[in-house]
């Protein structure tokens, strides 16, 4: 399990931690940079009974082969519960559905039996949770009762792609590691190694999380251009048809679409300047001569507000409905000069 390229750095300076590990690290950053994939490379090479230089896991020892067959007896991963694979695994692999978006207090509280066994093999047992913000109020204070009288010889590892969401408790109990995006050329040197055409505009839209963009290229592009190609229609637009198909993708995912395409209307309407679209720039054009600027900024809020609300059990139909006859009516009949 090679690490990402850029993701070098960042490993020597926590590999090097290994002698005086604290109880807790939270791993933060944006989602698509690979943090589940450091922290799970990161478990292993401390469990690994001969780590290499650089501080490798080996992968041959009898630590390494119970860790790859995913039943190391020191080794727990903590994950909502009945998911599968998903772009929060921040995998290069085409996403998903979940079935639920909690970590549940039973999970946790489960842990009580694996902490109260002694280790079998490095010495060191090591709890896994991501993403740490999947922790409901219950779950995370009853994860905060073991931070507060840690173990000997446990870590918790925390990956969160929204530390904001975290109990203030739970943060300042952990020693926070900031994971960062790559650098634009080291990322696009990556995405173009891998087969993804036109790296640079793919990275625009994905935030400059590469890991987001072979995603979008692998599994959820043609999904995309879907949307891209219903939002195209501004005041033309079906709002009912729309939501129809879009209720699919769910409302966290279509919010977010839709935030990014208002975004650059927003900045061509007032700058001449795209971030995410490079590759609609010529629909967007157009549409930035329509729009209301009032009413697409009160949108651009209305959005800001779904997406914190994008997980409350209210009827998905009509929320998009509401979102979508909204976008239509943010544009005028008559063309800006």
């Amino acid at each position: 399990m090679e690490l990402y390229p850029w993701q070098t750095e960042l490993w020597q300076k926590v590999a090097d931690m290994r002698s005086r590990m604290p109880h807790a690290l939270l791993l933060q950053g944006h989602r698509g940079i690979g943090k589940l994939h450091f922290a799970v490379r990161l478990s292993q090479s401390l469990l690994c009974e001969q780590p290499l230089p650089g501080h490798a896991a080996c992968g041959v020892c009898q630590s390494c082969n119970w860790f790859q067959q995913d039943n190391h007896p020191d080794f727990r991963l903590l994950e909502p519960e009945d998911v599968e694979s998903t772009a929060d695994e921040e995998s290069s692999a085409p996403a998903k559905t979940s079935k639920k978006s909690q970590i549940a207090v039973d999970q946790v509280r489960e842990l009580g039996d694996f902490l109260g066994l002694s280790s079998h093999r490095s010495g060191l047992r090591i709890i896994l949770m991501h993403p740490a913000e999947a922790l409901n109020l219950a779950s995370a204070n009853a994860l905060l009762k073991m931070l507060e009288e840690p173990p000997p010889a446990v870590l918790f590892l925390l990956v969160t792609h929204q530390p904001q969401r975290l109990l203030p408790t739970i943060r300042s109990r952990c020693n926070v590691i900031d994971m960062p995006l790559p650098a634009r050329s080291m990322a696009e040197t990556w995405l173009a190694a891998q087969g993804v055409q036109q790296a640079s505009q793919r990275l625009a839209y994905a935030g400059g999380a590469p890991l987001t963009a072979v995603q979008e290229e692998a599994g959820a592009d043609k999904r995309l251009a879907e949307l891209h190609a219903m939002l195209n229609h501004g005041a033309q637009m079906d709002p009912f048809a729309a939501a129809a198909l879009c209720v699919r993708d769910g409302v966290a995912e279509v919010v977010s679409v839709m935030q990014k395409w208002v975004y650059d209307l927003l900045s061509l309407h007032l700058a001449g300047q795209l971030r995410y679209h490079g590759l609609q720039a010529e629909s967007l054009q157009g549409l930035a001569k329509r729009v209301d600027l009032a009413k697409l900024l009160d949108f651009q809020r209305t959005l800001d507000e779904a997406r914190r609300h994008a997980q409350h059990p209210l009827n998905a139909d009509l929320q998009l409905e509401s979102l979508l006859i909204q976008y239509t009516q943010v544009f005028s009949t008559t063309s800006r000069p």
